[in-house]
């Protein structure tokens, strides 16, 4: 069972700002604990016992916090960015990364099980994405009209439905030799590039709960219904973790 998570850590939170200019995002507190804290425990309630946080902005802060990680009975080690690589890029850093490994952005509020997620991943897969379903509902009356300006169809507040990615991803360490280095190389980059080259990509739709806090209103909404659903997230878990 491979036992290898890697957190992307390393943005620097621009829709968050003014609070991103001192903490980094994935110290944003939710509850009593950073966001990217809630993923550590849960990484390491099911199974993860190395985690490797790909850090740049802020990077001291989030090393001072979690130290090695035997605060939560993993270990933790950093990979350093020395200038913005996006989110694939920063992984030819890492020099011993394991053929499998799971792939996830440090501020998702999720009740995805991610041992499950990966165990379906490495059943012969190279690139796998955990995505949600999103509505968006127009607040207005949409026209469609025709080449001479004439009214075609017309829908009242439409709803539209769409999978997102969830910044979840399990990956196969071999995607990164076609990866330049030293270069920003994000997961957009990389779908396109898989895409171009017929390598099937996995998409695994998820019906829980998944929220992306780098929004002022969603990070709000994080704080509320992290309090409300503190179970859902961090079962059977005391408030703060053994020494």
């Amino acid at each position: 069972m491979c036992d290898r998570a890697v957190i992307l850590a390393g943005g620097f939170g621009t829709r968050l700002r003014p609070y991103t200019v001192m903490l980094p995002k994935p110290l944003m507190p939710v509850g009593e604990f950073p966001i990217v804290e809630i993923v550590v425990r849960q990484l390491a309630r099911q199974g993860f016992r190395r985690i490797t946080m790909a850090v740049n902005h802020l990077a001291e802060l989030i090393r001072a916090f979690f130290g090695d990680g035997r605060r939560w009975g993993v270990e933790i080690d950093y990979s350093f960015e020395s200038k913005p690589l996006s989110t694939i890029a920063p992984l030819k850093l890492i020099a011993d990364l394991p053929p499998q490994f799971l792939l996830m952005n440090g501020d998702v509020l999720t009740d995805l099980n991610f041992r499950n997620f990966f165990d379906r991943h490495t059943a012969g897969r190279l690139f796998t994405i955990s995505a949600a379903t999103r509505r968006d509902i127009v607040d207005y009356g949409v026209l469609e009209i025709d080449g001479g300006n004439r009214l075609r169809d017309f829908a009242e507040k439409p709803v539209h439905q769409y999978l997102v990615s969830m910044g979840v991803y399990a990956m196969n360490r071999s995607l990164l030799d076609e990866v330049p280095a030293g270069v920003k190389y994000g997961f957009d980059d990389l779908m396109r590039a898989m895409l171009n080259h017929n390598c099937p990509v996995h998409v695994e739709p998820f019906d829980g709960y998944w929220l992306d806090i780098g929004r002022p209103d969603d990070y709000q909404r994080a704080l509320d219904e992290f309090e409300r659903n503190r179970g859902t997230f961090l079962p059977d878990e005391p408030d703060e973790p053994d020494e």
